[in-house]
Order: structure tokens, then sequence, then C-alpha cells
């Protein structure tokens, strides 16, 4: 598969989400040449990431940025391997196939999605356009999610927010914020983020 014709399978099939960082990303799962299947990775273009990489190096570097604390050396090795080392990436050119990811929300249902439910925690209850009900929750990163089985991303008709599915299998409000977990609070049942790959690329 060639870049430009991933390029045009993004922009046609992919509903982008927009990062304040990162600019534009576009979700989708795919195979690798060898036959790997990654079902959650973003593509972005690489600009915004560039850019904000030289800014903060040329900070670090003249003891102007925030991690710059002290008289300590390592502080700017430690921005360096930030933006070298971090995270999962794929190349474009290792890709085989592509298609829609399961595991990704629509933007329209993602922006339902209303704040934190407690400290580092957003729980909430996603009701299926069969009527069913499944319990979802995130410290931070909604790219991707867990899914029931046999159901996707674009089944979800509603969010139910700061909501959670009791043992019994009840749909309850959450005390907002929390401090600790209701008796009949089912941790195993909650769908949380998923990890994901990221792949940029010049022109998207």
């Amino acid at each position: 598969m060639t870049t430009e014709e991933i390029i045009s399978f993004l922009k046609s099939e992919a509903s982008p989400i927009e990062d304040r960082q990162f600019g534009l990303g576009y979700r989708a799962s795919v195979y690798l040449k060898d036959g790997t299947y990654l079902p959650a990775v973003i593509f972005r273009n690489p600009s915004r990431i560039v850019d904000q990489a030289i800014k903060r190096l040329r900070e670090e570097k003249s003891r102007t940025g925030i991690f710059n604390w002290g008289n300590d050396r390592n502080n700017y090795r430690d921005i360096v391997k930030l933006f070298v080392t971090n995270g999962n990436k794929i190349n474009d050119f290792d890709i085989d196939s592509i298609k829609k990811s399961p595991f990704a929300f629509p933007q329209k249902i993602l922006d339902t999605i209303k704040g934190e439910t407690t400290m580092a925690w957003t729980g909430f209850v996603a009701k299926m356009t069969d009527g069913k009900v499944f319990g979802f929750g995130t410290s931070f990163r909604t790219e991707f999610f867990q899914m029931p089985e046999g159901y996707s991303g674009t089944d979800i008709e509603e969010i139910i927010n700061h909501s959670y599915l009791s043992k019994s299998g009840e749909l309850r409000p959450h005390q907002v914020p929390f401090f600790e977990y209701p008796d009949d609070y089912d941790v195993q049942a909650i769908h949380r983020e998923r990890p994901y790959f990221e792949c940029f690329i010049d022109g998207l």
C-alpha cells in the first residue's frame, strides 16, 4: 500500500479527531507486511510535534525551559530522550493494508463525554443501538477503547456520563467526585482505554 493510498483512505474513511498538541489524528487498524495486525493506530502529520521538539530543545538548551530545575545537566538529556524514545511508532512503508478501527469512538460520541468523574478517572456507560449498555472508563486517553464482543465504536448511540453498571447489572450514577469506588462497582466489567501506535506521514 502506498503512502498516497494510505492518506486517501484516511481522509475519506477515518473521522479525524483534534488534539491541541499534535493537530488532527486519523484512527484506523492496519496489517503490517509481515501479517502483524495492529487494531489501534493513529496517523498524524509530523509538523506540530517537530516544531514542538525544536522549541522545547531550544528552551532547555538555553536554560529557559520548564524542565530546567537547578543546574542538573541531565534535564536537557531527559527532554531529548522524551522526544526520541517515547511512544509506540510504526512506519507507513511497513503497512500492507488499512481499515477502520472498531475500537475508535466517532468524534460526535467523544464530544458527549463530559469531564472527569473524579481525579484522573472518567467513568461512563455507553448505550448501544440495540439498547444494551456497557461500562467504560479511562484515566486520560480516549483515542481507542476496548469494546464488548460483537460491538464497535460506531454501535454507540448514547453516552451516559458519570455512571456505572453495578455487579447486578443496574445502571447507577457516580457521586462526583468520589473517593472510593462504590461497594457494588464491578471493576472487571469496565472497558478501558487501549494502547495504540502512532504513524507520522508528511502530507496528511
